[in-house]
């Protein structure tokens, strides 16, 4: 692609607008997972309510305070939203073909916007537990459809620009948790109750929707971006369809090829697997690290972490703070931080044995994380009961996943030839989300052996 004649981005505006785009992708699962403390209260039913102050009072110790919807919330809530994203990712190559760009990203800002508008309506409705819990999962379900379509698009989109500008996407992306969980921290010291904060915090997200949208409708009217738009449609002229795909395919995110490719590839087991292996080290090992690293961290978190209960507030300030500073906020932090390490340090190399041992090391934060106050519990006992030692995993347990899994992502487009590139990062995003399935789905595993 040529770009000697190309113009300039004018106060980095496109940069900024895909910078608010990849916020919008992951800010709707992030704003639901860190709204754990808001739609467990809906879940409570009045028997639970008075053994909670029973317990408060010291007149009843070790008794299950929570409904049963409210003990699986977390669990089903994650498996609601990690299966959704592995099916829509693969249907992306689909979705791509039959449906225009402009109606896939918009239609699905629009959708989840309508999902948020909604969550804040039910806010000021008094619902039933089980209805309650319904309709929360199938919002979340939908909010992670619509944000696999998007995603997808999105760095589609982002294939026609220069290399540079898949960046603010994937910033925009880690920036999404820690602005939902400031975003919930903010809310809760309004000192409003918790009706009335949640209902400020799910209209938050939807001004940041209709950012995204505004922005997405600017885009087109950009001078930088319509230059290489019509660099594209020269292009898409002369190439054939399987060409448009792979250059609209970014290592890091390339799913929306890779059921393509899967497909047309699983037809020839010599061909398929001589994309799988280069030279000493095969791209399946790494593959299946990145899968691995996501099961142990979606197995854990949310579905442990956020039942953690404080031991040191004693009914002060930092219980009603403790999960959205010490599990969602810090995960955030220290998972961008990992994140961004890699940018300046790739260590163990590509080819090191190092880093499936690390990443098997990893395995160590599920009985360390289930000895921590989860609460309920029944069969386990609590080892590591003060708030410094799960803020302490806490910390390991992020940076840990932010660090190696970005490794596992850069390497594997790295183990093959230059022209298999493209391939391998299908390969490696599609691991990827069979490990946020995965990790949802053996999450009841550890949340029931505590």
């Amino acid at each position: 692609m040529a770009t000697c004649n190309a113009p300039q981005d004018k106060y980095n505006a496109v940069w900024l607008i895909f910078f608010i785009l990849g916020l919008g992708t992951l800010l709707p699962w992030n704003f639901f997972m860190t709204a754990t403390m808001y739609f467990r209260s809906r879940l409570r039913d009045p028997s639970a309510e008075v053994a909670s102050q029973m317990m408060s009072n010291g007149t009843t110790v070790g008794v299950d305070t929570q409904s049963v919807l409210e003990s699986k919330f977390n669990n089903v809530m994650t498996l609601c939203a990690m299966v959704p994203l592995l099916v829509f990712t693969c249907l992306n190559s689909i979705l791509h073909q039959r449906i225009p760009q402009k109606v896939r990203i918009t239609g699905s800002l629009t959708a989840i916007l309508g999902v948020f508008l909604m969550t804040a309506i039910i806010v000021k409705v008094e619902l039933e537990p089980l209805p309650f819990f319904v309709i929360t999962m199938i919002k979340i379900v939908c909010i992670n459809s619509f944000g696999a379509v998007l995603q997808g698009s999105l760095f589609g989109m982002a294939g026609l620009l220069p290399t540079s500008y898949t960046a603010p996407i994937m910033s925009g992306q880690g920036l999404a948790g820690t602005f939902a969980a400031f975003s919930m921290i903010c809310a809760l010291a309004s000192g409003s109750e918790l009706q009335d904060s949640s209902f400020g915090y799910f209209i938050t997200a939807c001004l940041v929707i209709l950012l995204a949208i505004a922005s997405y409708l600017t885009l087109p009217k950009m001078e930088f971006f319509q230059y290489y738009q019509k660099n594209k449609a020269k292009s898409t002229y002369h190439d054939d369809n399987k060409m448009e795909l792979m250059k609209k395919g970014e290592p890091q995110t390339a799913k929306i090829v890779f059921l393509t490719e899967f497909s047309r590839e699983s037809s020839d087991p010599q061909s398929y697997r001589q994309r799988l292996h280069s030279q000493s080290v095969p791209i399946w090992l790494t593959a299946f690290s990145v899968c691995f690293a996501f099961t142990v961290t979606i197995g854990i978190f949310p579905a442990l972490t956020a039942d953690v209960k404080s031991t040191i507030a004693n009914g002060s300030a930092w219980d009603i703070y403790f999960i959205p500073v010490s599990c969602f906020l810090l995960f955030n932090i220290m998972d961008w931080a990992g994140r961004s390490l890699t940018a300046v340090c790739l260590w163990p190399g590509k080819n090191s044995k190092l880093l499936p041992l690390l990443l098997l090391a990893r395995m160590l934060f599920v009985p360390l994380f289930m000895l921590c106050n989860v609460q309920p519990r029944s069969n386990l006992p609590v080892f590591f009961s003060h708030d410094a030692w799960f803020i302490f995993f806490m910390i390991l347990f992020a940076f840990s996943n932010g660090y190696l899994a970005s490794l596992c992502m850069c390497f594997g487009p790295k183990k093959v030839e230059a022209h298999e590139a493209e391939t391998a990062g299908a390969i490696m995003a599609f691991f990827l989300s069979l490990g946020l399935a995965l990790g949802a789905s053996i999450s009841f595993v550890f949340r029931g052996l505590i």
